[in-house]
């Protein structure tokens, strides 16, 4: 029997079930269903509302646990129950029994999740979320975070992976059992290592023989992580082989998760551990530079200075968007060195492979060119996106004359560019703050708390229910580590860990404690046509019907009697 549960939370001890959905099943066939609301006694937090749909005003006449479980009991009698990600699922449904004095009636669960990562390698299915296996099946059912679709969808899920390794002769449930992997006695027996570890959050570091680090990784719980290493669900070759070394797991208890990934990428920057793929050299991000000559153009190189845009992952995806960049500013693109004395003409096109951005402007001397350079540098920093502007509408123009791959083309570049700028340009506000105090609810009644200094986290804390947060961010402030930024875009931070900074800020109910000199970003930064961007990046296809669903960009209309601001002034977003 397939079941799927929705919950106030991820802890099975503090928070409670508000549905259950199951579907019976045998032999392949769907003999029976089960659903209902499960009134929790207790307020479902807006992040949890936000994700399932279900409200407190929707389960405040539903049964609650101590009526619904017996209900559930009787159905599922004499069933092995299925799960995607079972541990959880079993955990909540444990935990109620335990609460209501229950004797718990099934064996061990199945878990969907593990199964698929034993069928399925990492090109086909790089995660195992099931939205990504329905995808990867097409199963009729979608998955809604709704328990009874959930289920549904789980239940196709199963069957497609029993397609998949029915020709290995695996018919029955003790076959599949046989079938999961099997973990090694001499993993088995490190489960040890996990047992002094909290259940709170942290960075865990896995220690050879030598003492040497060999993995570092961070947690919301420590000891659930580690211990899932020592478990068949663990299935990278190379984790596995570091297990089997691992003599020793060290911890740092963190007070919430971002302080979790910060500390992560300073330790894999700091100690470089052989078992760590990412993270380690933040200095090979590649950077969009301006040559230093009299008629600059784009440079790629893995250095940043002070008018750098990027960082970029890959150089290739770097160089396309310094390509779309001098499109739309009308920056050389030319190889040639002019003398200051000389100029640009469209004569360059003898001395480049390919039309030259800048030709379309004519003749152009030194301070004509360098107009184009403040231009470019507007672009950058947000003060202008009229270029931005303009190619948007271009996409609309070749639609309009059915010329459609030309219009997705240009749509495809304007959009990377579009979404490059605008994260390049609210890390660059981020990192000019001197100081940003900001709160999230930690799901408890409490407020998790980060003082963040030029990008940079200087402090973090916890104010538990029932304390003050204001009194904590004060000590937070005052004890704060001290940071000196660098001349470069973004202060001198490791970039994942300014990303990582703003992925925090932008989940649900962050609010700002203190801000100086106020959390803003440019007027005309890319964030104004960001919704643009967006969609052009989620179209697969671009015709009349979709470009009509995108609006156009205008130009501002000006009220008469009314004096503008320059175009340099800052739109303030924050408190």
């Amino acid at each position: 029997m397939v079941v799927d549960l929705e919950t106030t939370g991820g802890s099975a001890q503090n928070d409670r079930i508000t549905e259950i959905g199951a579907v019976k099943i045998r032999g392949g066939e769907v003999i029976g269903e089960f659903a209902t609301l499960v009134n929790p006694e207790q307020s479902i937090p807006a992040y949890i509302v936000q994700l399932t749909g279900i409200t407190t005003t929707m389960v405040s006449k539903a049964p609650t646990i101590n009526e619904v479980l017996p209900a559930f009991f009787e159905f599922a009698q004499s069933s092995t129950l299925i799960a995607h990600n079972a541990g959880f699922d079993v955990g909540f449904l444990k935990a109620s029994a335990q609460r209501l004095d229950f004797a718990w009636p099934f064996p061990a669960p199945l878990c969907t999740v593990k199964l698929a990562r034993r069928v399925l390698t990492k090109d086909e299915a790089p995660s195992v979320k099931l939205s990504k296996l329905a995808l990867l099946f097409r199963i009729p059912h979608t998955p809604t975070h709704r328990a009874l679709d959930d289920a549904r969808a789980t239940v196709d899920v199963f069957h497609a992976l029993l397609e998949r390794i029915g020709n290995q002769g695996i018919h029955t449930l003790s076959e599949l059992n046989a079938y999961m992997p099997n973990i090694p006695t001499a993993v088995r027996v490190k489960r040890s290592l996990a047992d002094s570890l909290p259940d709170g959050p942290g960075v865990y570091m896995f220690r050879g023989p030598s003492e040497e680090i060999l993995y570092v990784g961070k947690a919301t719980n420590l000891s659930s992580r580690v211990r899932s290493y020592f478990t068949g669900s663990e299935t990278r070759k190379s984790i596995r082989e570091m297990v089997n070394i691992a003599e020793r797991v060290d911890h740092i208890t963190c007070a919430h998760s971002l302080e979790a990934g910060v500390r992560e990428l300073r330790l894999i920057a700091a100690t470089e551990p052989a078992y760590n793929k990412r993270s380690k050299w933040p200095q090979r991000s590649w950077w969009i530079n301006l040559t230093d000559e009299a008629f600059p153009r784009f440079t790629i190189s893995h250095r940043a200075t002070t008018n750098s845009f990027g960082p970029f992952s890959r150089r290739s995806i770097a160089l396309e968007n310094a390509r779309t960049l001098a499109e739309a500013t009308g920056l050389r693109t030319c190889l040639h060195r002019i003398p200051a004395q000389g100029t640009h003409s469209p004569d360059c096109l003898s001395h480049s492979p390919a039309p030259c951005a800048a030709a379309q402007h004519g003749e152009l001397d030194t301070d004509a060119y360098r107009a184009l350079v403040e231009h470019t540098l507007n672009v950058l920093t947000g003060f202008d996106c009229t270029p931005l502007e303009r190619l948007q509408n271009s996409v609309h123009t070749l639609a309009s004359q059915e010329r459609f791959e030309s219009a997705a083309r240009m749509r495809d570049k304007l959009s990377q560019l579009g979404v490059a700028l605008h994260k390049s340009q609210r890390a660059r506000a981020l990192a000019a703050m001197s100081e940003l105090v900001v709160g999230k609810p930690d799901g408890h009644g409490g407020w998790e708390l980060a003082v963040i200094r030029y990008g940079t986290l200087a402090a973090s804390g916890v104010a538990r229910k029932g304390t003050s947060a204001r009194a904590l961010a004060d000590s937070l402030v005052a004890t704060a580590e001290s940071v000196i930024p660098t001349e470069t875009p973004l202060a001198g931070v490791h970039p994942e860990e300014i990303y990582l900074i703003i992925r925090w800020l932008d989940e649900p109910g962050v609010r700002i404690v203190h801000a100086s000199p106020g959390y803003s970003e440019p007027a005309h930064s890319a964030t104004k046509h960001l919704s643009w961007f967006k969609q052009a990046q989620d179209g697969a296809r671009i015709d009349k019907t979709t470009l009509a669903q995108m609006p156009r960009a205008s130009a501002p209309k000006l009220m008469p009697g009314v004096v503008y601001p320059p175009r340099s002034s800052r739109v303030t977003v924050g408190p």
